[in-house]
């Protein structure tokens, strides 16, 4: 059954429900992005004991399901006296998670950049944090843009789960409406319409960026 009236008066909510999902992802995303940069310079350390922290991390972190992350983080927390708020834990658990893959994303491409760009960043005196923000960062993105950009659809579609901790996301609002109106095809499928456009507009702009990226090398 399909009631066009119905989906039509469920639409905002479903715009607010994206809403959610793009910011809190958006928000995840950047702080994981941080803690992806910190953890790869763990990995790619001259000292064995932080190369083991950074892998200690990444394996902990891809090894544990995103589900289990936020209610460790939503519901355990407080009962160490840590009183998390939803959009925190959600925001918190998303990073966590993102962090150790764009990590190793990261790392991959640091280590398919000439020996020889570090040696002459060295010999022109340029401290180990402007060799990496200046020379080694910019390069690795530009050679990883489609593992990243893969990354960041893998993370809005993940952003489904945070609806266990009690946020109103594209997922739980469909879920919501679809249980109210005894019409889960109609909402099920407006919410999945909605997660493509993200999504396909997403690949349209790093398909982009990709062609920009290979002009400016040309």
């Amino acid at each position: 059954m399909f009631d066009l009236a119905l989906l039509v008066q469920g639409l905002p909510l479903l715009l607010a429900g994206l809403w959610n999902t793009v910011w809190l992802s958006a928000c995840g995303l950047a702080l994981g992005f941080l803690i992806g940069i910190g953890v790869c310079s763990l990995k790619l350390s001259e000292r064995g004991a932080l190369r083991r922290l950074g892998g200690a991390y990444i394996s902990v972190f891809r090894g544990i399901p995103l589900l289990i992350q936020l209610l460790f983080i939503y519901y355990l927390l407080p009962r160490l006296g840590l009183d998390v708020p939803a959009w925190v834990a959600a925001i918190a658990g998303l990073a966590l998670c993102s962090g150790a893959y764009l990590a190793e994303i990261l790392r991959g491409g640091l280590l398919t950049l000439p020996v020889g760009q570090v040696e002459a960043a060295r010999l022109l005196g340029l401290s180990g944090r402007t060799t990496l923000t200046r020379i080694k960062l910019p390069q690795a993105l530009r050679a990883t843009l489609p593992a990243l950009l893969n990354e960041v659809i893998l993370l809005i579609k993940a952003s489904s789960l945070i609806s266990a901790v009690g946020l109103a996301e594209l997922t739980r609002t469909a879920q919501n409406l679809a249980a109210s109106s005894f019409l889960q095809l109609q909402f099920y499928l407006a919410a999945a319409v909605l997660y493509c456009v993200v999504n396909i507009s997403l690949a349209l702009l790093a398909g982009r960026l990709e062609r920009r990226f290979a002009k400016g090398r040309a």
